[in-house]
């Protein structure tokens, strides 16, 4: 038995929100999908998430919600934390904070999956150090079920938590650059890893903004305000599977799936 699991890069915008409804009623029942984990940051006109937002997603078929270095940018979702614990904001952040690190819903089968959110701190706002928070989450979780997401910057940092965790949880990738990369693997203690999972939104941009915005900033120096894009829409993540007994992952495959009109 295998549990399949679908794990979504940064939701950005309405183009985002839009793929994602569109795409993962019907993914769920292709794909015979167990869990769907979706970093939704972004998804306030690419800063932060509402709770109308939150329960738009979820309503399509999210069973998590990830944040990262946006989760504070509307306000309204600080007190929204606290009641709906299918949104996971990082465990590394400072312990008074709303909302919890990680969260957990039963599968079909019995098993119980756990998500845990941590962020970088290379080139990120400071924080808890991810590392000594991931492992005072793994010892109140105590599972074998557990997917980790990565909100970070570099790369290294990306990596290295991958190895740090590796054999103790059943997945780590990596959100927060847009940018998919193409190192999927199943490291040799059975956990799935991927550097970025990318972005659901629009690819005809920069990072989900429009292009002739962000070539203000960079060529001028002055504040801009950074529009959504709206063209060439994709949504991009991996499909993990793991085994439904010892919680090692058995595959990963990235995903990319463009918008059709």
């Amino acid at each position: 038995m295998a549990l399949n699991i679908l794990h979504i890069g940064d939701i950005v915008g309405s183009p985002g929100r839009r793929i994602f409804a569109r795409m993962i009623p019907r993914l769920r029942e292709e794909w015979k999908l167990d869990a769907v984990i979706a970093n939704a940051e972004n998804a306030a006109a690419g800063r932060g998430i509402t709770p109308a937002l939150a329960e738009e997603l979820l309503m399509a078929g999210a069973d998590f919600l990830t944040l990262g270095d946006h989760a504070w940018d509307q306000k309204e979702i600080l007190p929204y934390l606290n009641l709906e614990p299918r949104i996971v904001r990082p465990a590394n952040f400072a312990p008074d904070c709303p909302g919890a690190g990680w969260s957990s819903i039963e599968l079909p089968g019995g098993q119980r999956l756990f998500v845990l959110s941590l962020i970088g701190r290379v080139f990120m706002p400071p924080v808890d150090c991810p590392f000594r928070a991931a492992d005072a989450a793994l010892k109140q979780i105590d599972s074998s079920f557990v997917c980790v997401e990565m909100h970070a910057e570099a790369t290294s940092e990306k990596i290295a938590i991958g190895r740090y965790l590796e054999g103790r949880v059943s997945s780590v990738v990596g959100t927060h650059t847009h940018v998919q990369t193409s190192d999927e693997t199943i490291l040799p203690k059975g956990t799935a890893y991927l550097t970025d999972l990318g972005m659901t939104g629009p690819k005809d941009s920069v990072l989900g903004r429009d292009v002739a915005s962000v070539m203000r900033k960079f060529t001028t120096g002055l504040p801009t305000k950074f529009e959504i894009a709206e063209q060439d829409v994709a949504m991009e993540g991996a499909r993990i599977t793991v085994d439904s007994h010892t919680g090692r992952a058995t595959s990963i495959e990235r995903v990319r799936i463009r918008e059709t009109p």
